[in-house]
Formats: structure tokens, C-alpha cells, sequence
């Protein structure tokens, strides 16, 4: 298993919390909170477009 550095969860409203964490490698992680061995992994890069464009709408049809 990778060397990964956990963030605190984030949690909307209570539940469907979630972790983000990185390696020294430069690779991104996101998983379950307290599902942390099942994660979904890219570059750092990766993961930094898919928060910005989370934050520019694009995702909102998903909603």
C-alpha cells in the first residue's frame, strides 16, 4: 500500500464523508471515510482540475 497522508474527512451535512490524500510521489487520492484501503487514484495535477471544475459548475448537472 502507498505512503499516503490522509486529510481530515469532509462530511456534507453530517454524512457521505470522504478523504483526500497525497503520497510523495505526487499522486492524489480519494476515498470513503474509514474506507481508506478502496481508493480511487490519478496525479495531484488530476485532482486539482477535478476540484476546480467542481467549483466552476461543471459537475452541477449531476446533481
Amino acid at each position: 500500500m502507498p505512503d499516503i497522508t490522509w486529510e481530515e474527512p469532509y462530511c456534507a451535512e453530517g454524512a457521505n464523508c470522504f478523504r483526500i490524500g497525497t503520497d510523495p510521489n505526487g499522486n492524489a487520492y480519494i476515498a470513503i471515510a474509514g474506507q481508506e484501503d478502496t481508493y480511487l487514484t490519478d496525479t495531484r495535477e488530476a485532482l486539482r482540475t477535478l476540484i476546480r471544475d467542481i467549483k466552476a459548475g461543471k459537475a452541477d448537472h449531476l446533481l
